[in-house]
């Protein structure tokens, strides 16, 4: 039984095994394999044409804000706002802070009080400087009633004198008269002709008339002394009076010095300007000699002057040969790139920075308005043609207006350059131009045809080039487009990778 169970299991391998399995036609396995070609080519026939297509690359236009459209065609760089007036107010004086009158954003005007210091110690000093002053004052007007008096007293004394040598004329008369009469007495008396009581009378007339000149010229005498001391008083009154009207400029220079020292303590804006940083508060303690380790505050406010706000720049060294002295620049300001500020070069730094290999250039604003504040990060466009030579077109007065690295740069303006209308925002490589009877245009991809249209152009820069009408921002353009393309072409578009 086992035996025949394995004759059963044995493969025939004789020509009646060979009749016996082709049952089927040959050609059958040829009809099976083309119906699943056709099937495959029927499925895939999409696949198929799209790979016989010409492959393109392509990229969507983008529009660019004006700055970068600028500083990708011409010699600029980045720089900030910087304030060319600008001051730390402090007071001249230690002192504790009482009073702050003004905050980040104040608009103050030249003289006008920021903030004050204690100083009641300071005004004290000034009333009684104050009070000296009027003290010397009358002091000067008692030394002049003093001349006054000492010229009236002397102009007496004067007229005493006088009087006094009046009298001495008079008693010397009197005394000749007396001194006639009696030697005519005595010679009568002698003669038998008068009596001896005639002679004794006219002998007491004579010594009357002796006392009486003797008075008088004592008289005279002591009048001319008064009048001398009289003389002394006038002239020490009248040198009292000079030293008098010293005290006076001595008390007010005194006086001065204790209102300067009170004015000290008055912290006052030296220019007009605005407040951009408050560096204390009301009951610190500022010192204009403050060091790093002291407790006191250096400064009370920071303000600067907006009429003098300009550019400051670090222009490579590769792009100074395109800045100059005068020439015209666009500034744009990183938060609001879409308008431009005219400016002009003002000044150029007579070095370098070796470290960033940079130098500093300074651009001033023909133009301003409410949104330019210090520290703000720009763009600076540089123009090398005359300034009569560049058109005009929207600038920063037309718009209502913080990063920025410095030391970044293009190269070189050229005059085509310089005249880049500022509405300009569509740049694309410069294998994407074709040219045909010196028209430039692009090959534009729309749902796989691709579509020729006519541009024109502007600046052409590092393998850019600045389309100035003829393209929109979302739209796709050929890269290197092949020769053989035509408007109308069915293309596929090159994956990313492949």
């Amino acid at each position: 039984m086992t035996e025949t169970r394995l004759q059963d299991l044995r493969i025939e391998r004789g020509p009646a095994a060979k009749t016996k399995r082709r049952t089927r036609p040959w050609w059958v396995k040829w009809v099976i394999l083309l119906g699943i070609v056709g099937v495959l080519a029927f499925l895939f026939r999409g696949k198929l044409a799209e790979m016989a297509l010409p492959v393109v690359k392509v990229e969507r236009v983008t529009e660019r804000s004006a700055s970068a459209v600028a500083a990708a065609t011409g010699a600029s760089a980045n720089g900030y706002i910087v304030a060319r007036t600008r001051a730390a107010l402090s007071a001249d004086t230690p002192g504790r802070i009482v009073e702050l009158n003004v905050s980040e954003g104040s608009v103050v005007k030249k003289g006008d009080v920021v903030a004050r210091l204690f100083a009641d110690e300071y005004a004290a000093a000034v009333r009684r400087a104050a009070a000296d002053v009027s003290v010397a004052e009358r002091g000067v007007e008692v030394a002049a009633a003093n001349v006054a008096s000492a010229r009236s007293e002397l102009d007496t004394l004067r007229a005493n004198v006088n009087a006094a040598r009046a009298d001495i004329a008079s008693a010397k008369a009197s005394l000749d008269l007396a001194q006639l009469t009696f030697d005519r007495a005595v010679k009568l008396l002698e003669n038998g002709v008068d009596t001896a009581d005639r002679r004794d009378r006219a002998q007491r007339d004579l010594l009357d008339a002796q006392a009486m000149a003797q008075g008088a010229a004592a008289r005279f005498e002591s009048a001319e002394k008064s009048l001398a001391q009289g003389e002394s008083r006038l002239a020490a009154s009248e040198t009292g009076v000079p030293e008098a009207r010293a005290r006076v400029v001595a008390a007010q220079a005194s006086r001065d010095l204790a209102q300067a020292t009170l004015d000290k303590t008055a912290v006052r804006a030296p220019f007009d300007g605005v407040v951009v940083l408050k560096d204390a508060e009301v009951g610190e303690v500022v010192s204009p000699n403050s060091q790093g380790g002291s407790n006191a505050r250096g400064s009370v406010v920071t303000m600067v002057d907006f009429a003098t706000l300009e550019v400051q720049a670090e222009v490579p060294e590769t792009s100074l040969g395109s800045v100059s002295v005068g020439a015209e620049a666009r500034i744009y300001l990183d938060a609001y790139p879409e308008k431009f500020y005219p400016g002009r070069v003002d000044r150029i730094w007579p070095t370098a920075n070796r470290t960033k290999a940079t130098v500093e250039v300074r651009v001033t604003f023909a133009e301003r308005d409410d949104r330019l504040r210090p520290e703000m990060g720009v763009r600076v466009v540089f123009a090398s043609m005359p300034s009569d030579a560049i058109p005009s077109g929207k600038s920063a007065d037309s718009a209502s207006g913080q990063s920025g690295a410095s030391g970044s740069s293009g190269s070189a303006a050229t005059a085509r350059e310089a005249s880049l209308p500022p509405e300009a925002r569509i740049l694309v490589p410069l294998d994407c131009i074709v040219r045909t009877d010196g028209r430039p245009a692009v090959f534009l991809h729309e749902s796989g045809i691709v579509r020729r249209r006519e541009v024109t152009l502007g600046v052409e820069r590092a393998n850019k080039v600045v389309v100035l009408s003829g393209l929109s921002a979302g739209e796709e353009v050929v890269r290197e487009p092949a020769l053989e393309l035509k408007d109308g072409t069915r293309v596929r578009v090159e994956k990313p990778g492949s």
